[in-house]
């Protein structure tokens, strides 16, 4: 049509006509004339073949910096942004105009392509079945997720299946340490019921950092023997270096992501107990695994056989118990039963809990503290576990160095703060000293606390002797039983039966 320009569409639409019909039916169909398809005939390049390139309109702003100035910059330090380069301009030339960013990038994105240096190339890999797993540890602090109201501090050990795509996540209360990776590995194994031949992870610095030559030998033995244990090989990608594990790496944004979208569907991000968050996450993982179930099912077999047993997924110490009524370990004391006392428990250290032995007996076991901070320690406090000795001691509660740890429940430490402010800090100390042995002797905790906050709400303080006399056992009725004798001949009866029950067996034998 006049006044349009032949695109290359309609030229390649007028060759594919011609080669069937005339110049001049060819040209009617592509839609432009009868002298443009002659002119085409001349000449069959594109339109765009013959277009010139297109002179600068305007002069180069860059022109007077580049060679002497943004090139030295490029080259003396590769990894600096458009931006960094603009700011250092403007600082040297003041005069020069911001919107120059878009241009200045651009030349800087084709002198990179063009002189720049070598970037790091990614070989994407083909699994073969049975061939890897691979485990990391991931943060979860974005989820928000809290336990009975509290924040919780946590994070996931994850393992996957190169090939295809199986998961395990287990939930890790503290850091990257052995023990986790342990504990996580073996329940991941047990419940895919095969072993790859292959075990991949990280450096896992976070498990190695700030130990001591001997410590880290230590556990790296331990780990060794680990892999002895299933037959796996072990094998780290390079440290920093993340895409080299990127089979899992990518995966935990996808894994965060589905407990994300769960959490939202789910209305709270709260849990009333560390159990019933790992039953969530292990729903979770659940669903992701029925998606791939036929991969997962042909890489089962494949897999190696699972060791007759697991082997030991912690740590263990020896460690006396002092007169203070427990035992520190690593920077958290820890109470227990005051009758242990003076001996030393063998104390297995898992992820969330340690299992304390005398002898070969268990004899209590403790949820795993951590310290506070760098700085200060931690404390793990059973109130059960001093509460008789604190009877005949109470004014010791006063400046206890636990004594925020010692109260079970909140209701407790508002209750004694709230008798310290009358200013009798002996008997604050011993109605809260009672108040905790009720509790403990009446088995009624959480109903005392509810009892006691009230109380408190309303403004009045806690009063003893009402409390034990709404917690005392029921009195409970002693039944009153007859017992009637049988009269002696009865007995004689018996006898006569079995003398007559004897002769006839011996009958029948005979």
């Amino acid at each position: 049509m006049p006044g349009l320009h032949i695109n290359d569409h309609q030229m390649r639409l007028y060759m594919s006509y011609r080669q069937t019909l005339s110049p001049e039916a060819a040209a009617a169909k592509a839609g432009f004339s009868t002298a443009s398809a002659y002119r085409i005939e001349a000449d069959p390049r594109l339109p765009s073949q013959k277009a010139a390139p297109r002179d600068r309109r305007r002069p180069d702003p860059l022109a007077p910096y580049w060679e002497g100035e943004i090139v030295p910059i490029l080259e003396a330090a590769p990894g600096i942004r458009a931006i960094g380069v603009l700011a250092e301009l403007r600082r040297r030339h003041p005069e020069l105009n911001p919107n120059i960013r878009r241009t200045l990038e651009r030349r800087i994105r084709a002198w990179r392509a063009l002189e720049g240096p070598e970037q790091d190339v990614i070989f994407r890999q083909e699994h073969e079945p049975g061939r890897q797993g691979l485990s990391d540890f991931t943060d979860t602090s974005a989820l928000g997720i809290t336990i009975a109201g509290q924040p919780f501090d946590h994070r996931l050990y994850h393992f996957r299946l190169a090939f295809s795509g199986f998961e395990h996540a287990h939930v890790v209360l503290g850091g990257e340490s052995f023990v986790a990776l342990a504990e996580g590995l073996q329940n991941a194994l047990w419940a895919l019921g095969g072993v790859p031949k292959e075990h991949r992870s990280d450096s896992l610095s976070a498990a190695f950092r700030n130990l001591d030559a001997n410590a880290q030998e230590d556990l790296t033995a331990r780990y060794a023997a680990l892999m002895r244990h299933y037959g796996m090989a072990p094998s780290r990608n390079n440290a920093g270096i993340a895409h080299e594990n990127g089979a899992i790496e990518s995966a935990h944004g996808h894994l965060k992501q589905a407990l994300e979208d769960a959490l939202l569907l789910r209305g709270t991000r709260d849990f009333a107990g560390l159990d019933a968050y790992r039953g969530f996450v292990d729903e979770i993982v659940g669903r992701r695994n029925a998606n791939s179930r036929k991969r997962i099912e042909l890489e089962r077999g494949t897999l190696g056989k699972l060791p007759p047993r697991r082997t030991a997924d912690f740590e263990e110490k020896v460690i006396p118990v002092t007169s203070s009524g427990g035992f520190i370990l690593r920077r958290v004391f820890y109470t227990v039963p005051s009758r242990l006392i003076g001996h030393r428990l063998r104390v297995r250290i898992f992820d969330d809990r340690l299992e304390c032995f005398l002898g070969a007996t268990q004899v209590v076991v403790l949820p795993r503290g951590r310290p506070v901070s760098d700085t200060k320690g931690g404390h793990v406090v059973d109130y059960r576990h001093v509460i008789h000795a604190l009877r005949r001691k109470p004014m010791a509660l006063r400046c206890l160095v636990y004594r925020d740890r010692l109260f079970p429940r909140p209701e407790y430490k508002r209750a004694f703060e709230a008798m310290t402010e009358r200013g009798d800090d002996r008997h604050a100390c011993k109605v809260t000293v009672e108040l905790l042995a009720l509790a403990h002797e009446r088995a009624c905790e959480a109903e005392l606390a509810h009892v006691i906050g009230a109380d408190l709400d309303a403004g009045r303080l806690p009063d003893l002797a009402a409390l034990r006399a709404r917690f005392r056992p029921e009195e409970a009725t002693i039944p009153s039983v007859a017992v009637e004798l049988a009269p002696l001949g009865v007995y004689d009866e018996l006898a006569a039966i079995e003398i007559i029950a004897a002769n006839s067996n011996e009958e029948i034998a005979a």
